[in-house]
């Protein structure tokens, strides 16, 4: 395989790179929440979801890889929600 096989595996990684760093977030999140602290873990999810509106809004569409479903905002405003719907149900719901 020559250089430029090589150079199309590392801008495969590249462009998954935001993907892969939100995937990070939510996993420690279901860890921590799988763990018994689940408002923690819900924040930590929250968190994640919202970054990764934040890296669809500022990324462009061939750096942002699988974060790209439909248009920016469409994407961005869907996370957005999900991550502050998340976030206020974990911190409404009365501790048991």
């Amino acid at each position: 395989m020559g250089a430029g096989g090589r150079g199309r595996g590392r801008q495969a990684r590249v462009r998954q790179a935001p993907t892969l760093a939100v995937l990070a977030v939510v996993s420690a999140g279901l860890a921590i929440a799988s763990s018994g602290h689940w408002r923690v873990g819900s924040g930590v999810v929250a968190m994640g979801l919202l970054l990764a509106a934040g890296l669809r809004l500022s990324l462009a569409p061939r750096f942002a890889g699988w974060l790209v479903v439909r248009s920016r905002i469409f994407d961005a405003t869907l996370l957005l929600a999900l991550g502050f719907g998340v976030l206020a149900l974990a911190a409404t719901i009365p501790r048991g």
